[in-house]
């Protein structure tokens, strides 16, 4: 119930909801970000340490959240469509607005393209490997392409992510500090649980909020978890990474965007499993779009590795793919197209 039933469940008010929702999830999200790096340095954490778990974090919450509260709801094809939706938002839509306000091209290496793509893509895999075995293992009695994912199922891709982390670790196992800086403890730490709680609260009104318009429009929870919460909660993302590269650092802002990617594919959707105990999975959904994110990907990949840069007209080339995208999620809720065999 949004808003603990005080605004009238209409769809002004809950479009009202969802645009002062993700104004907050916005601002928690600021808290997080800077009380993570703040703390990050303070405590003298590896650089890989704070974008692969500290910043991934931080930046991912708002999707973590959203997979968590769907979950406990009942809908969580809404909160996988969230991941999944935002990962698309993510690889087409922040890259080509990085490369759009900024004066230069969007610096690429070879690091990045080849180590960070190939791991991406492994992680990709292995989220659709566990929707499968979840069909395959735990079928839903009577539907051939839905199953449950278990909490031991989930825990394959948490553990693939321990393996990120420890590869990452190993490359810079000879790290050390030289700048701890001076911080506030204490008001880092208040700031930090601060975003955390705003966070929580605006994305539970948000995705309750999203629900009710699903079912007054009679749109697939899944599509309205693809683009309407996963462009709420890819805010915190996109305004990291497009500061980083008008700052120069377009290695960084396509790091972030990788290394939240997988985080979110990695972490987030098994937690609001492992939180849940087990959740249903419909593949005939879920396969589609992961094939859509696989294009995505290997788009902006081969975007990036024409000369290790993106250009302007690059950027728009990606721009226009996510366009094309948002035009079939609305031909499918219309019932226009039906690649999507479920929702």
């Amino acid at each position: 119930m949004v808003l603990g039933g005080v605004v009238p469940d209409t769809p002004l008010a809950n479009v009202a909801v969802i645009v002062v929702a993700t104004a907050f999830v916005w601002v928690g999200s600021g808290w997080l970000e800077s009380a993570a790096e703040n703390l990050s340095r303070h405590y003298g954490l590896p650089a890989v340490v704070q974008g692969s778990l500290v910043v991934a974090v931080g930046s991912s919450f708002p999707e973590l959240a959203s997979v968590v509260f769907t979950a406990l709801a009942g809908v969580f094809d809404m909160g996988v469509g969230a991941i999944v939706g935002s990962a698309i938002f993510n690889v087409l839509v922040i890259p080509a607005l990085a490369g759009i306000m900024t004066d230069d091209a969007v610096e690429a290496n070879r690091t990045l393209v080849y180590k960070e793509a190939q791991f991406y893509m492994i992680a990709v895999s292995a989220l659709l490997i566990t929707f499968a075995l979840a069909v395959i293992y735990f079928p839903t009695e009577g539907e051939s392409l839905r199953g449950t994912i278990t909490r031991p199922l989930a825990l394959i891709p948490v553990l693939l992510y321990g393996l990120y982390v420890f590869i990452q670790w190993q490359d810079v196992s000879d790290y050390e500090s030289d700048d701890v800086g001076t911080v506030d403890v204490r008001r880092e730490w208040l700031k930090l649980l601060g975003g955390l709680a705003v966070i929580l609260v605006a994305v539970e009104q948000l995705v309750g909020a999203v629900e009710s318009l699903t079912g007054t429009f009679g749109i697939p929870v899944f599509l309205a978890g693809a683009v309407v919460v996963a462009a709420a909660t890819s805010l915190p993302d996109t305004l990291i990474s497009v500061r980083a590269a008008r700052t120069g650092k377009s290695v960084t802002s396509l790091g972030n965007v990788l290394g939240s990617n997988t985080f979110d594919l990695l972490v987030a959707v098994p937690v609001g499993v492992l939180i849940a105990g087990s959740v249903a999975v419909d593949f005939a959904v879920a396969a589609p779009m992961m094939g859509v994110l696989t294009v995505a990907t290997i788009l902006l990949f081969t975007v990036l590795r024409t000369d290790l840069s993106m250009s302007s007209a690059e950027s728009y080339v990606l721009l226009a793919a996510y366009a094309v995208f948002v035009a079939w999620v609305g031909a499918e809720a219309a019932g226009l197209t039906s690649v999507l065999r479920g929702g």
